[in-house]
């Protein structure tokens, strides 16, 4: 896919790897940069730097995402993109004594914006795309999604949720001509990463969010499913699979560092 003379919507788009994308998405030539976000004001100095349009939003609701799509296909025409990229870090806690946490809040937070948020984009996207003849949809979702989040098992398991629906997605709508993408980045130096606590995301090869947004070119260019800015994951993930039982034990070898560490 070529983003160019494409209409683009891109959620979370007011700071990190959302307004890298807004920025990487106006210079390959889109007619029209939606930046949406929660940040109304970031999301508006944002849409002046790439000649866009700014919405709040907040995806969590699925009326605000139904505004989006509503408003920008109104104004400025079909949605050839859907960046579904808006998330958050909460539910970090290396010390925590029980993965099942102690409160439903942060379970249902992450669940509402790693999840929800996507089905929420199809649900008003895909009959639209499919009148049409086709569409593109990039989830930003995270290595975690392949992998696992040490010290979240809120993050860890709303990533594995999206992945899941990512799959279904291109699966349920190939033959509308309706593809995906998804983004699955470690370490990103953005005001997330640098919100929680230090892990195995950290340091091993953090990139900037302008790199990260090259390589989402790059992915959407090849139409390829799984964009992977960091290529050690690929490695990561056939360990993963080639034995769980070894995967499962070094990652509670990383907890149990990052305890140690965490606790002095």
């Amino acid at each position: 896919m070529q983003v160019t003379g494409k209409v683009v919507v891109v959620t979370g788009g007011a700071n990190g790897i959302g307004k890298a994308l807004c920025e990487a998405f106006h210079s390959a030539g889109a007619a029209k940069v939606v930046v949406a976000d929660m940040d109304a004001a970031n999301a508006r100095a944002v849409a002046a730097m790439v000649d866009g349009a700014a919405f709040k939003c907040d995806v969590a609701q699925e009326k605000d995402i139904a505004h989006v799509i509503e408003e920008t296909e109104r104004q400025f025409g079909p949605i050839g993109l859907f960046c579904s990229n808006a998330g958050i870090g909460g539910g970090f806690d290396p010390m925590s004594v029980n993965a099942g946490g102690a409160s439903d809040e942060p379970w249902q937070r992450s669940w509402a914006i790693h999840v929800m948020a996507h089905v929420y984009a199809a649900r008003h996207l895909v009959p639209r795309m499919k009148a049409r003849g086709g569409g593109y949809f990039l989830n930003t979702i995270s290595a975690a999604g392949l992998l696992s989040q040490v010290g979240s098992p809120a993050y860890s398991t709303t990533k594995h949720a999206a992945v899941g629906f990512a799959e279904n997605l291109a699966i349920s709508h190939k033959a509308d001509n309706i593809k995906v993408s998804i983004l699955c980045p470690q370490g990103v130096d953005t005001n997330m990463l640098r919100s929680i606590p230090k892990g195995p995301q950290s340091g091993d090869g953090d990139l900037t969010p302008e790199q990260v947004a090259k390589d989402v070119l790059a992915g959407l260019e090849q139409e390829t499913f799984l964009i992977l800015p960091h290529p050690q994951v690929l490695g990561y993930m056939r360990k993963k699979t080639e034995n769980y039982d070894r995967w499962l034990g070094g990652m509670a070898k990383i907890q149990a560092k990052m305890r140690e560490e965490f606790g002095k």
